[in-house]
C-alpha cells in the first residue's frame, strides 16, 4: 500500500499544477525584462562586455584607432579559437587601420550613421555584416564565431561573420562501412554538412531553415527539404515540433531525436540517423526532411519506416539482383537474431518431438551434465556475450577487437569444458550474434538485442505458442507506430502495390519510376515523360 501511496502522491494534480507554476515563474525570472542597448561610450561598452563574460581569457577585446589622425576609436571583440584569425587580420583590422588612412575622405566630415554606412559599404571587405544594437545580440554573436565592432560615439555596431578555428575535416565514416559509394562523411561543422549535401543536389528548390535551440547552448538546428517534392504538412510538423523544444542545451542530434519522436514508449527507432551525405541526399529526393544539428556529424531524416532500417545505400549502387539477394539475407539475419535462441529454448524444452531422433539423442548427451535449464543456459550466454561486446566497444581500438574475440573463445570453451553450458548452446548464441551484425542500422540492432530476451522468456514459459503470441503482439505494436504521420510498416501495412518494387527486393532502376506515395505528394515521378517515350522507342527497335 505504501508503494501505491508513493505513486499517488507523485502524480497529485495540485502538486503538478504547483510545479508548473513554479517552473513558469522561474523561466520568467530568467528571461531578460528588456533589451540593454549599446551606449555611446566605447569604454563603458567594453567594460560591460568583459563583466558579462567574467573577464574570460579567451574573449579578446581590443581597442584601435582609425582615420587619418586616429580620431575615432573602435573596439574589436571576438572569441579566440572560434574565428579565423588570419581573415580577421587581413579583412577587418587591416581594412580599418590602413585603408581609411589612404582614403582621401575625412571622417570628420561624416556625421551620424553615415560613417558606419561608409565603413560597412566601402571599407570592410567581408561577406556577411549584421547591425547590432543591444548586448544580448553581441554576446550571441561573439560566442557564434563572429567579430563584433563597436564605435566610440555610436549606439550601433557590426557583427562580422568570421567563423574558423580548428575542426575535424571531411573523412570516411567509422560507424557505417562503405563497400561501394562515396566515402565522405559529415563533420561537426553545420555549414560543411550542408555544403556536402548541396554538392549532390544542385537544385534551387533545396531549402534550409535554421533556428537556435537551447537556452544555454543556443545550438543551431537546420531543417533541409526539397520544395515541391516534400509534403508541406510534414515540413510544418517538423518545424512545429522543433519550435516547441524547451531545454537548456542541445549537445547532439540524439537530444532532438528524443524530443520530437512520435512515441517514446517503443524500443524501435522512428527517426533515422546517418553520417553519410549520400544517404541524406537519397532521402531528400524521396520527399523526406533532414534535420542537421551543429556540433555533431549525425543527421536525422524523417519520416522513417521499418524497412528503411534494413536497407543499405549499397543496395542502390549494386545491380538489382545482387542488391535483392543481400537485402533478403539481411531480413533473414534480422529474424534469426531475434528468434534463434527462443526457438532453441522452446524446442528443447517443450517440443522435442519436432527434432530428428539422432539430433535429439546428441543434444540430450550434450546436456547430460548441464545443471541449468535451457532458458537459464541461454540467458547466461547472451548476457556474457553482451558484456564482451560492450567491453570491446569501450576499450581502445587497438585491443578492443582482440579482447572481444579472445574473450568470447576463452569463455565459451571454458564454459563447455566446465559443464555449465552445452556446446550446442554456444553454437546457437554465436550464430545469433553474427546474424545480429547483418542488421545495417545500429539502432535497430540494439532493439533486436533487447527483444531477444523477451522472446526467450516467452519460449521458456509457453513454448512455440509463446513465440507466436509475442510475434502477434510485436506486429500489432509496429502497426500502431507512426513517424510524422506515416505508418511505420508502410508500404506493407497499409499495403501499397506500387511501392513494393523497393521493399523486400529491389527491381531494376528503370522500373523505379515513382517516389514513395506517402512521402511525396506533388512530384511523384523521378523521370520525365520524354524518358518514358525514349524507353518505349528503344524497346520497339
Amino acid at each position: 500500500m505504501s508503494f501505491l501511496k508513493f505513486f499517488k502522491k507523485s502524480i497529485d494534480k495540485k502538486s503538478f499544477e504547483q510545479l508548473l507554476a513554479d517552473k513558469e515563474k522561474q523561466d520568467s525570472s530568467e528571461q531578460p525584462q528588456s533589451k540593454e542597448t549599446i551606449k555611446r561610450s566605447l569604454h563603458e561598452n567594453l567594460k560591460k562586455i568583459r563583466e558579462a563574460f567574467g573577464n574570460s581569457s579567451d574573449i579578446v577585446t581590443r581597442e584601435i584607432r582609425i582615420g587619418r589622425q586616429g580620431e575615432i576609436r573602435v573596439g574589436i571583440i571576438y572569441t579566440d579559437g572560434l574565428i579565423n584569425s588570419e581573415a580577421n587580420h587581413n579583412f577587418v583590422m587591416e581594412s580599418l587601420m590602413f585603408e581609411l588612412r589612404r582614403n582621401e575622405v575625412d571622417l570628420k566630415d561624416l556625421a551620424g550613421l553615415t560613417l558606419l554606412n561608409y565603413i560597412k559599404e566601402m571599407v570592410l571587405t567581408v561577406g556577411s555584416i549584421e547591425d547590432v544594437h543591444d548586448f544580448n545580440v553581441i554576446t550571441n554573436a561573439v560566442l557564434s564565431g563572429k567579430v563584433v565592432l563597436l564605435f566610440d560615439g555610436y549606439e550601433q555596431g557590426f557583427a562580422v561573420e568570421m567563423k574558423g578555428g580548428k575542426e575535424r575535416g571531411v573523412q570516411e565514416t567509422t560507424t557505417e562501412t562503405t563497400i561501394r559509394g562515396p566515402r565522405e562523411g559529415f563533420t561537426e561543422n553545420l555549414r560543411v554538412n550542408t555544403s556536402l549535401i548541396r554538392r549532390k543536389i544542385k537544385d534551387h528548390r533545396l531549402w534550409i531553415e535554421s533556428k537556435k535551440v537551447g537556452k544555454v547552448t543556443k545550438t543551431e538546428v537546420s531543417i533541409m527539404y526539397i520544395k515541391g517534392i516534400v509534403r508541406e504538412e510534414v515540413v510544418q510538423e517538423v518545424r512545429s515540433r522543433i519550435e516547441q523544444i524547451d531545454i537548456d542545451g542541445i549537445l547532439e542530434s540524439g537530444y532532438i531525436e528524443e524530443l520530437i519522436q512520435d512515441d517514446s514508449y517503443t524500443p524501435f527507432p522512428t527517426i533515422y540517423n546517418t553520417e553519410r551525405p549520400d544517404i541524406v541526399a537519397g532521402h531528400l529526393l524521396e520527399g523526406r526532411v533532414a534535420i542537421l544539428v551543429d556540433g555533431t556529424p549525425f543527421v536525422l531524416t524523417v519520416p522513417s519506416i521499418f524497412v528503411q532500417f534494413l536497407q543499405s545505400p549499397e543496395d542502390y549502387y549494386q545491380r538489382a539482383d545482387i542488391s535483392s539477394l543481400i537485402r533478403l539475407l539481411r531480413f533473414f539475419g534480422f529474424f534469426t537474431a531475434l528468434l534463434a535462441p527462443s526457438l532453441y529454448v522452446a524446442i528443447t524444452t517443450f517440443h522435442q518431438e519436432m527434432l530428428p531422433t539422432q539430433l535429439l539423442i546428441s543434444l540430450a548427451a550434450q546436456r547430460e551434465g548441464v545443471p541449468f535449464p535451457a532458458f537459464i543456459e541461454a540467458f547466461l550466454m547472451e548476457i556474457m556475450f553482451e558484456i564482451l561486446r560492450e567491453a570491446g566497444l569501450r576499450m581502445p581500438r587497438a585491443i578492443g577487437q582482440a579482447v572481444s574475440i579472445v574473450g568470447t573463445l576463452v569463455v565459451g570453451t571454458a564454459a563447455v569444458d566446465a559443464g555449465i553450458v552445452s556446446a550446442s548452446m554456444v553454437i546457437v548464441v554465436a550464430f545469433t550474434a553474427i546474424s545480429n551484425f547483418l542488421v545495417s542500422s545500429y539502432d535497430l540492432a540494439i532493439t533486436v538485442r533487447m527483444l531477444r530476451f523477451v522472446f526467450m522468456g516467452l519460449a521458456a514459459s509457453f513454448g512455440l505458442f509463446g513465440i507466436i503470441l509475442g510475434l502477434v503482439a510485436l506486429v500489432l505494436h509496429l502497426s500502431s507506430l507512426r513517424s510524422f504521420g506515416v505508418p511505420y510498416l508502410s508500404p506493407m501495412a497499409p499495403f501499397t502495390l506500387a511501392d513494393q518494387k523497393d521493399v523486400l527486393i529491389r527491381l531494376p532502376r528503370r522500373l523505379l519510376i515513382f517516389r514513395p506515395r506517402l512521402f511525396s505528394s506533388q512530384q511523384n515521378t523521378k523521370r520525365e515523360k520524354s524518358l518514358f517515350q525514349n524507353e518505349n522507342q528503344r524497346k520497339k527497335k
